[in-house]
């Protein structure tokens, strides 16, 4: 059988708590639908190769489908991902022969995200600015949520890369004299400061917060990034609703640079697990001020569009559109 003509396909999105997996049939190359999605706790299977077994079992009948596309919450190196958060290794050279898939590819999640771009509706999105963007440019995807990630979907002569980066732990840039001093706050409690940890992630929203609160000499509470969030949108706590302003901000200034570092003229993409739970708070905010505020560059970045990724399975459509483009 020609496996890039038909055949089921393993597609799954596993992060040190949870994964999910899904199967879906190629045929002539182009994916169907996933089916519906099995949720599996981590810590219930000593091994992904156990927790797949389980899943092809109860949803397969035992058989093996050809392929397998995972996305995986960490670095990837040569198809291996040792998780960073749970006891599982997500080796693909491993799994193949010891499941009896003809392939299977192991992808960073964020590199995923950047898969789906493309195939992304209106209805998946909230605009945050712009203009319509160029087509065939480079498409960029940021995302604040446990970590920092950050992809870019290049486009060249028919063919689709995603390059995965580190970009999250490059160090945190400041745009005026009160961010300088909450960075210099952050760098005497922390060493480095960088994108993810100092700001852009849950616990980076929480080192805001904190430094915030030295600088400016507030009493407040202690509280977790829900915590900030909530008591920012519910404006119970001034404080928190400054960290936030803040955390918007800074995110439009890294998108913006990011958008100038790898030419993403096709449109910047918000995803990851915070930004969504408050679109209305983060259309309103500087984000897009600050994401176009680049000095004789302004022009460029201005005719950038950026949207907020709502769409919640947005990993399970980019690993369609992964395992679609390895068809043929």
């Amino acid at each position: 059988m020609d496996i890039g003509k038909t055949g089921q396909i393993l597609l799954a999105d596993i992060g040190g708590t949870n994964a999910r997996f899904a199967l879906s049939r190629s045929e002539l190359g182009q994916l169907d639908q996933a089916g519906p999605i099995d949720y599996v706790k981590v810590a219930d299977f000593p091994t992904v190769r156990d927790a797949i077994a389980d899943v092809l079992t109860r949803r397969a009948g035992g058989q093996r489908p050809q392929r397998a596309v995972l996305a995986v919450a960490g670095p990837v190196t040569n198809n291996r991902c040792v998780m960073t958060n749970s006891p599982w290794v997500i080796d693909g050279n491993e799994l193949q022969p010891a499941l009896g898939f003809d392939s299977v590819h192991v992808l960073n999640d964020f590199e995923v995200v950047a898969w789906s771009l493309p195939a992304l509706h209106s209805a998946d999105l909230i605009p945050l600015g712009g203009q319509d963007g160029l087509p065939g440019e480079p498409l960029l995807v940021v995302g604040p949520g446990t970590g920092f990630g950050v992809s870019c979907l290049v486009e060249r002569h028919g063919a689709r890369l995603a390059i995965v980066t580190e970009a999250g732990h490059a160090t945190l840039p400041a745009e005026n004299e009160h961010e300088e001093r909450v960075i210099a706050s952050l760098r005497r409690r922390l060493g480095h400061v960088d994108i993810e940890f100092g700001a852009l992630s849950g616990t980076g929203l929480q080192n805001l917060y904190d430094a915030l609160a030295e600088v400016d000499g507030a009493n407040v509470p202690r509280r977790d990034a829900a915590g900030i969030t909530k008591a920012a949108l519910d404006g119970s706590c001034a404080h928190s609703r400054a960290t936030l302003d803040m955390f918007c901000a800074i995110l439009g200034s890294v998108a913006g640079n990011l958008a100038m570092t790898f030419g993403a003229r096709g449109g910047v993409y918000i995803a990851g697990g915070i930004a969504p739970r408050f679109p209305e708070f983060l259309a309103a905010s500087a984000f897009r001020a600050r994401f176009e505020a680049k000095g004789r560059f302004e022009n460029y970045v201005r005719n950038i569009p950026t949207w907020l990724v709502t769409k919640p399975d947005a990993s399970f459509l980019g690993l369609k559109m992964f395992a679609d483009s390895q068809a043929g």
